[in-house]
């Protein structure tokens, strides 16, 4: 389930510098020139999808790492563009993994999850594992996402270049909360649900173009709406899973 990063050779870094930058400013034959590199080569990644606003996930974040409240902010806003692009709606909590001496209760820890919610942990990074720089994350259905943020940070100050951290880890994060959604054997050739990610992919992370493909919308759709009917007909169903 986890995500692997494949290199191509130097050109990596040149072909993602500056392209938040440059889409602000490129020409007529510049916008040309990135929908045909796009559009053409993921034929299947979708780039909107009918709204469906009642369908909406919640998701209680855990903090594992030090990694500063404002990247993972801004983190969530670039995975929750993603789903709302697959025409679901992402409400994020931030909770305590660990309970401070000042707080007397923790809103996040109930016993039970809704249908609709998951727990997300933001984990330092992965244990005894010796492909470290290339596994970003896991999920364990239905109700439990990883991601390793010192991975993700190591990923984006690599030899090649140094990109922002942010868009790599909301798309890590997106992948794993889409796996809770699709399955654990629910990898793509193309898309943000793609096993292997090479520059081509990163360089669609850093402009907000890594995206699910229609036919992963539909079926996270169909689970959305699957589980809003276990939220209605069993309100305090508790989540197989729990966070470890």
């Amino acid at each position: 389930m986890g995500i692997r990063f494949t290199s191509r050779g130097s050109a990596f870094s040149q072909a993602l510098k500056g392209q938040r930058l440059n889409r602000l400013w490129m020409g007529v034959a510049g916008v040309s020139t990135l929908v045909a590199a796009v559009g053409f080569s993921f034929p299947e990644t979708a780039y909107g999808a009918p709204a469906a606003p009642h369908l909406t996930i919640t998701v209680r974040v855990y903090n594992f790492t030090q990694a500063l409240p404002a990247v993972l902010a801004e983190a969530e806003r670039e995975a929750g563009q993603i789903f709302a692009k697959a025409g679901l709606s992402v409400i994020w909590s931030e909770c305590w993994p660990v309970l401070p001496a000042n707080v007397s209760q923790e809103p996040c820890e109930e016993e039970t999850l809704e249908a609709t919610a998951i727990r997300l942990r933001i984990l330092p990074t992965p244990v005894g594992n010796r492909l470290q720089d290339t596994v970003f994350g896991f999920a364990i259905y239905p109700a439990l996402a990883s991601v390793y943020y010192e991975s993700a940070v190591r990923f984006a100050k690599n030899e090649e270049g140094r990109f922002e951290v942010p868009p790599i880890l909301g798309c890590v994060i997106a992948h794993e909360i889409g796996h809770l959604l699709l399955g654990s054997k629910s990898h793509s050739f193309s898309g943000v649900m793609r096993s292997r990610w090479d520059r081509e992919q990163l360089r669609e992370a850093m402009m907000g173009a890594l995206l699910f493909t229609p036919k992963q919308v539909r079926l996270m759709q169909a689970e959305m709406h699957r589980r809003m009917t276990l939220r209605v007909s069993t309100p305090t169903a508790s989540a197989n899973e729990s966070a470890r």
